[in-house]
C-alpha cells in the first residue's frame, strides 16, 4: 500500500470548483442569481458539503456573496469596485512590463511570444474559455519572467474577478481585434527591451479595457 498522493488527480472538490467558476464566468449564473445549495447539489451532482466548500472558496474570490436571510449569490460587479481593480492593474502590469524588458532572459522572451501565439489561436476559434486561460498564461509568464513573484501573487488573488470583467470587454464590439493589438504592441517593446514603452503598452491596454467594462456597469445601489 502507498500513501503518496497521486497530484496529477483533481478531487471532486478542486472539478466543482472549476465548474461553478466556469459558470459565473461563462454567465451560466448571472449577478444576483441566488445559489441554492440543494439545487447546485442536484445540478453538479455532489454532496451538500462539497458545494458548501466551494461556496465558500468563490466567495474568497469575490464571486459569490452572502447577503443576510437570503444566503449566497452570485457577486455584483459595481463600478467602484471594477476601477479599483484595473487601478491595481495599471500599476502592477505597467511594473511588470517594465522589469521584463530590463532583466527578462532570451528563454522567457520566447515563452511570452509563445503565449501571446496561444491567445491569438484561442480568439480565432472564438473560445472564451481559453482567451481568458491564455491571457492569465500570458501574464504569469510576464510577472515571472520580471521576477515580480509578490506582484504575480496579488494578481493571482484578483485573477477571478480580472477574468470577470476580462469576460465583459472581451465580448464587445470589435474588441478582439484591438485587444491583440494592444497586447502585440506590449510583446514588442518587451522585446526591443524598451521599458518605458513597455509601460505605456500595458498601462493604456489595462486603461481601454477599463473604460469598456465600466461603460457596461451600472452603479450598485447602496
Amino acid at each position: 500500500m502507498s500513501l503518496k498522493i497521486d497530484r496529477n488527480t483533481k478531487t471532486l472538490r478542486e472539478l466543482t470548483l472549476e465548474k461553478m467558476r466556469d459558470a459565473i464566468l461563462g454567465a451560466y449564473f448571472h449577478p444576483g442569481d441566488r445559489l441554492v445549495e440543494r439545487t447546485l447539489c442536484e445540478e453538479l451532482g455532489v454532496s451538500r458539503t462539497v458545494v458548501r466548500e466551494v461556496l465558500r472558496h468563490l466567495e474568497t474570490e469575490g464571486l459569490v456573496e452572502s447577503l443576510p436571510q437570503q444566503g449566497p449569490i452570485v457577486a455584483r460587479v459595481d463600478k467602484a469596485k471594477a476601477s479599483q481593480i484595473y487601478e491595481l492593474r495599471a500599476l502592477l502590469e505597467g511594473h511588470a512590463a517594465a522589469a521584463f524588458a530590463q532583466q527578462a532572459s532570451e528563454e522567457a522572451v520566447q515563452a511570452l511570444s509563445e503565449a501571446l501565439a496561444h491567445i491569438y489561436e484561442a480568439f480565432e476559434q472564438h473560445d472564451f474559455k481559453q482567451i481568458l486561460k491564455q491571457t492569465t498564461s500570458f501574464y504569469e509568464v510576464l510577472f515571472l519572467g520580471a521576477n515580480q513573484t509578490v506582484a504575480w501573487e496579488m494578481v493571482q488573488q484578483l485573477n477571478a474577478r480580472i477574468n470577470r470583467l476580462r469576460g465583459m470587454t472581451v465580448g464587445s464590439k470589435d474588441r478582439s481585434k484591438e485587444s491583440m493589438q494592444e497586447m502585440q504592441a506590449l510583446f514588442d517593446a518587451v522585446k526591443a527591451r524598451d521599458a518605458q514603452k513597455a509601460t505605456e503598452a500595458a498601462v493604456y491596454h489595462v486603461r481601454k479595457a477599463g473604460s469598456i467594462a465600466i461603460s457596461l456597469l451600472v452603479d450598485t445601489p447602496e
